[in-house]
């Protein structure tokens, strides 16, 4: 059976995290599975909770724009969506900065960011120190899941599940914001409408 952590128990999912685990948290969309950024092993312990091909990239949650700057280059336009959107269901692509380990994301010139949805996120990750992936809590390929039972059930490798409340139910918007003009990757609560609205503004 895997441990269920209550919101003032952070600081062992903390610790978990810091010794290279994967745990799975509540995001305002949909469950999460987490590990730290600036570590190999964490790193390779997350695909393989997750029996996900090395192709694909995971999103990585943020504390504050503070923590996006230092991975990754936001220009005016991007800063406008921070500021407006975040924290919120959307995740943008961005180009990395180059000092990002490679491992990060396979050596590409993208990273795709969104910043801690809720306090207790956002604390997690200050403890830790770094940025952690966020990718959603499910085998790769499978359907989303809502529920620490089905998530146990699925990902048996876990070292911790923090147990709350999910909001939206449904994966953030992506949007691509290294091209000219934004691109939205996978449709979430956020239209392209409204963030065009924003750098207009």
């Amino acid at each position: 059976m895997i441990k269920r952590y209550k919101e003032d128990e952070i600081d062992e999912l903390v610790q978990i995290l810091i010794n290279d685990g994967v745990i799975s948290v509540p995001t305002d969309t949909v469950y999460g599975l987490c590990a730290r950024i600036n570590s190999n092993e964490a790193y390779n312990n997350l695909m393989h909770v997750k029996n996900r091909p090395d192709t694909k990239l995971f999103p990585i949650m943020c504390a504050d724009k503070e923590q996006i700057k230092d991975i990754a280059i936001v220009d005016e336009k991007v800063e406008k969506l921070i500021d407006r959107l975040m924290p919120g269901p959307i995740t943008i692509v961005l180009k990395k900065r180059l000092e990002v380990f490679d491992f990060v994301n396979n050596g590409g010139a993208t990273i795709a960011v969104r910043m801690a949805t809720s306090k207790v996120l956002e604390d997690i990750i200050r403890k830790v120190g770094c940025p952690i992936f966020m990718t959603s809590a499910n085998q790769s390929g499978q359907p989303v899941l809502n529920n620490p039972d089905e998530i146990e059930k699925e990902c048996p490798l876990i070292n911790g599940i923090l147990e709350g409340e999910v909001s939206f139910g449904e994966a953030s918007t992506i949007v691509d914001c290294t091209l000219e003009e934004f691109k939205i990757l996978r449709t979430g609560p956020i239209t392209i409408e409204k963030i065009k609205e924003i750098i207009e503004e």
